[in-house]
């Protein structure tokens, strides 16, 4: 059998095993995405056209409206922790996201607009945080990556139909946006129909003890955790909202039709990479695959500043869609290693909600540089951001090694065993050894002095059957 073959064979076999909760909430994200989308691409320009709203303001909408969102997320998420309930919460949110459609379609001024786009992020934040968590229930420690993966693709693939669903409704309605609104409201209450009837919550243990609310203390996190909770934030601040790229699309002199095309075209780029882009996750890290949609987004930042012709659009987009396939499931998967599931909610809302900052000044500062400056140099800014973060991530973060193995050998040898541990001892002399080789970014004087520490207590401990009384030196 090829190697293409065989990685074919572990994906379908990988299809045939996604839990019941993880296939309806990727068909619930697929229907309430297609009707986010059909909207989504129209509303900047419904704002600027019709409304004649400015391009500042454009973006300080988009800005609030996410960061309603991911604040919210933080919120809803340590409230569903405290009572350990996540499926009210997903239904509420995704109902509240079905009302904003009918409330665009009755705003009439740009403050109703922004009115209805808080009502669709706020129901964004109320189901998101406790989604992740239904979802990060129903994995296992090998294939984390691989069902954000699929969840994130079924969410795109709505994403696809969506302006196209969009496209033939205008053109029914005679371009008449408003009833395009209204109509968005069906898919969107297919989706929450699918989620009550058919997503189950897993039952809980009966908790005996006080119920408390999660607390993230800075100082007790991981060190890989805080690093990548920075460089997210970092990137954060030059990830503008993605309305500025439809608008250079319509200032590069592509018609409405075009500019939901290719939107359709970045959409399609998510669906098709985000799944593969969890696998390769689950199989070589995390941080590799994050890395390398940063530098995407670099890259397609960058271009899209410099170009004047419209045609490089049609690579572009597609490429677009390659960092989010690459980021946004995977980040999840990062998360999920260093928490609990009971404690899920409130670190996926706190992800959320550190990058929602940055989102919200980064379409501030965008808009400002898009009108004082020049469009170019927003995406500039935003590509320069991204590339530092990139360049950040790999000099902050420790090897992909961990360092715990070594650690815990330390450990058992210091305590001491008699001859029949000297199997496990052995193990872990291998493992301490195989650790140095990979700490590549130590000095060779730091391992000398930890290698002679650890041979002086192995030595110890397989030579005395008594508990030794040796000292950790940990430099």
């Amino acid at each position: 059998m090829s190697i293409g073959g065989a990685k074919c064979d572990i994906f379908s076999m990988m299809l045939r095993k996604i839990p019941k909760n993880v296939f309806i909430l990727g068909l619930v994200s697929f229907f309430n995405d297609l009707a986010s989308e059909m909207i989504y691409p129209i509303v900047p320009i419904f704002l600027t056209s019709v409304l004649h709203t400015s391009i500042p303001i454009v973006g300080l909408i988009e800005g609030i409206a996410e960061a309603v969102a991911s604040i919210s997320k933080y919120v809803f998420g340590t409230v569903s922790d405290y009572f350990q309930k996540r499926k009210v919460f997903v239904v509420l949110g995704y109902s509240l996201g079905a009302i904003s459609k009918l409330l665009i379609g009755l705003s009439y001024f740009w403050p109703l607009v922004l009115f209805s786009r808080v009502v669709d992020r706020l129901g964004k934040g109320l189901r998101t945080a406790p989604r992740d968590s239904i979802l990060l229930e129903n994995t296992t420690p090998q294939n984390k990556g691989f069902v954000f993966g699929f969840h994130r693709a079924f969410d795109s693939l709505g994403a696809v139909f969506g302006p196209l669903v969009a496209l033939l409704v205008l053109y029914l309605v005679k371009e008449d946006v408003r009833l395009a609104f209204f109509i968005a409201f069906i898919p969107a209450f297919i989706a929450i129909i699918l989620l009550i009837m058919f997503v189950t919550e897993k039952k809980k243990a009966v908790q005996r003890e006080k119920q408390t609310f999660v607390k993230i203390r800075w100082k007790n996190l991981d060190y890989n955790l805080k690093v990548f909770l920075f460089i997210s934030f970092l990137f954060s601040l030059g990830n503008s909202s993605d309305a500025f790229l439809l608008l250079y699309a319509k200032n590069l002199g592509l018609t409405t039709t075009l500019v939901v095309l290719a939107y359709v075209l970045y959409n399609v780029s998510q669906t098709v990479f985000a799944t593969p882009a969890g696998l390769v996750a689950d199989k070589v890290g995390a941080k590799k695959v994050f890395s390398a949609g940063l530098l995407v987004f670099s890259v397609v930042y960058f271009f899209f500043g410099f170009i004047q012709n419209s045609s490089w659009l049609w690579v572009l987009f597609p490429v677009y869609g390659i960092y989010i396939a690459a980021t946004d499931g995977v980040s999840k998967s990062y998360i999920s290693e260093f928490i609990t599931k009971k404690e899920s909610g409130t670190y996926f809302g706190a992800y959320y909600t550190l990058t929602a900052i940055g989102t919200f000044l980064a379409s501030f500062v965008g808009g400002v540089l898009w009108s004082k400056v020049n469009p170019s140099a927003t995406f500039y800014y935003g590509s320069i951001l991204s590339f530092t973060a990139c360049i950040l991530f790999f000099i902050l973060m420790p090897p992909s090694t961990s360092r715990l193995t070594f650690l815990q050998g330390i450990m058992i040898g210091s305590q001491g065993y008699d001859g029949k541990h000297s199997g496990i001892l052995k193990k872990i002399w291998g493992s301490y050894l195989k650790t140095l080789v990979q700490l590549k970014s130590q000095t060779l004087k730091y391992k000398f002095i930890l290698q002679n520490n650890y041979q002086r207590i192995l030595s110890k401990s397989l030579s005395k059957k008594s508990d030794t009384d040796t000292t950790l030196i940990w430099i």
